[in-house]
């Protein structure tokens, strides 16, 4: 899987276009975990984050809040979200997003924090550390109960997924809950039942993983990757990946 998603990056990333960045589109970029090597292409390595973040700087980007990126899409703002509830954003992202004033989102699997997941919480955060995450101005949204692909699943689980990550989210941290970010968050996996089932159930703000082939009613976001060096940082920036989906 690594090996075919760095060929596919490398080659898109080298077609980087050279127009003026006042051409690009305001963005809302998708991490994972910034240190948990076990997450695989979706880890980005603290050293690598805070070279994103310079570069974006460097090129002149505003780090913005997503419903800001969403009101003035043609202004170059990014937004910074991040998927899972990894412990390792709280310890290494976190601290440098505030020492910069820098807003983000996490979406949380609230079955993981209440210890679902099949480590436990060696590497997903417990709901005391999803509520530090708030301590450090991180704005929280649901990333399901347990993390199942929606475009596989019957209704009435899709239904029961959406339901009881939102009661759980506002019953541990006092939280009205209107943003869901898909798990996976590719074209095929969302599906009519899904959306219709998070309208009914409260949430205004629904998040893909991808651009141009994300499910119909959402919200795009780039994905960021383990090999993105500043090249092919630039290069999501600049709408290389905008019709690539990750492999898996």
């Amino acid at each position: 899987m690594t090996t075919r998603l760095t060929a596919e990056r490398l080659a898109l990333g080298w077609r980087e276009p050279h127009g003026s960045r006042a051409n690009w589109r305001a963005r809302i970029l998708a991490y994972h975990s910034i240190g948990t090597p076990r997450w695989g292409v979706n880890d980005v390595r603290p050293r690598d984050f805070e070279r994103h973040l310079q570069v974006a700087v460097d090129d002149g980007w505003t780090f913005a809040t997503p419903a800001e990126v969403m009101a003035e899409p043609e202004k170059p703002l990014l937004a910074l979200t991040f998927d899972d509830g990894v412990t390792s954003v709280l310890e290494n992202a976190a601290p440098v997003l505030r020492h910069h004033g820098i807003p983000a989102t996490m979406f949380v699997v609230t079955g993981w924090a209440d210890g679902g997941h099949p480590e436990k919480h060696r590497h997903v955060l417990d709901w005391k550390g999803v509520a530090r995450l708030q301590e450090y101005g991180i704005s929280l949204g649901s990333h399901s109960t347990t993390h199942p692909d929606f475009g596989r699943i019957r209704a009435a689980d899709a239904r029961e997924e959406l339901e009881v990550s939102l009661h759980r989210m506002e019953q541990m941290l006092g939280l009205t809950v209107k943003e869901f970010a898909i798990p996976f968050g590719q074209s095929r996996n969302w599906s009519d039942a899904a959306r219709t089932a998070a309208a009914e159930a409260g949430y205004t703000t629904v998040y893909a993983q991808s651009v141009e082939t994300r499910p119909a009613g959402t919200v795009p976001r780039t994905f960021i990757t383990r090999i993105d060096t500043p090249r092919l940082f630039r290069a999501a920036l600049a709408g290389c990946y905008d019709r690539w989906e990750e492999w898996y």
